[in-house]
C-alpha cells in the first residue's frame, strides 16, 4: 500500500506556491522549509491515500483532539462519505491555543450543534489542492472566498510566504502542511482553530 508523507507533500507544495507567485528569490529546497513554530506534526506521520479522512485523522498523532471532536459532533459518517471534501485540520496544538476549558466544553453533548458548526466550517465541498487554492487567490488579486459546507464564508490569502485562512471573526490560521490525499478528498493542516462567528 502506498503512503503519502505529510512532509513530502509540504515540500512539493511550497515549490508550487513559490512558482505561482514568481518569487524573485531562489526556489526553496526541502532543507529550507521550516514548519510553523506552533505546529508539532511528527515527521514520521504518514497518511494513506487509499483511506478516508476519518481513518487518517484517527491515525495521525497530532490530530487526536480533532478526532475526538469529529466523534462528539457525530460527523464520522459524513466525513467517511464519498465527498470529495477538503478539510483544513487543526492540530492538537491549535486546539490548545483556545481558552482554557473551551475544548472540554465543546465536547459535551449539549454543545453538539455548536461543535458541528465549528467543524463543518473547516470543510469545503470538493477537492482543492494547494495549487487550486493559490490559483483562486491569484484570480481574486490576493484574496478569495470559499463557502464551507456549513454555509459560512472562509477567506484565503497569500502573504508572500504562506497561505492564510481568515475566519468570520477576523482570526487568521496558517496552512502549515498541504496536500495529504485521502480516498474521499484532501487534508491540509492548519495551526489555528477557525470560527464561523457563533
Amino acid at each position: 500500500m502506498k503512503t503519502n508523507s505529510f512532509f513530502k507533500s509540504a515540500f512539493s507544495s511550497v515549490f508550487i506556491l513559490a512558482t505561482s507567485f514568481s518569487f524573485a528569490q531562489d526556489m526553496p529546497t526541502s532543507k529550507d522549509i521550516k514548519m510553523d513554530e506552533n505546529t508539532k506534526i511528527n515527521k514520521s506521520t504518514e497518511t494513506h491515500p487509499s483511506k478516508d479522512i476519518v481513518f487518517n485523522t484517527q491515525n495521525t498523532k497530532d490530530l487526536t483532539t480533532l478526532t475526538a471532536a469529529i466523534k462528539a459532533a457525530d460527523l464520522t459518517e459524513k466525513l467517511q462519505g464519498e465527498g470529495p471534501f477538503t478539510v483544513f485540520a487543526p492540530t492538537d496544538t491549535a486546539f490548545e491555543k483556545l481558552a482554557q476549558g473551551t475544548v472540554n466544553g465543546l465536547l459535551e453533548i449539549e454543545n453538539k450543534e455548536k461543535l458541528q458548526a465549528i467543524l463543518t466550517y473547516h470543510v469545503l465541498a470538493g477537492k482543492f489542492t494547494s495549487e487550486d487554492l493559490i490559483k483562486a487567490v491569484k484570480k481574486g488579486k490576493g484574496k478569495t472566498e470559499f463557502k464551507t459546507i456549513n454555509g459560512k464564508i472562509l477567506k484565503a490569502m497569500f502573504d508572500g510566504k504562506n497561505l492564510k485562512l481568515i475566519d468570520e471573526t477576523g482570526h487568521m490560521a496558517t496552512v502549515t502542511i498541504t496536500d495529504a490525499d485521502q480516498s474521499n478528498g484532501i487534508l491540509h493542516i492548519i495551526n489555528t482553530v477557525l470560527s464561523p462567528g457563533l
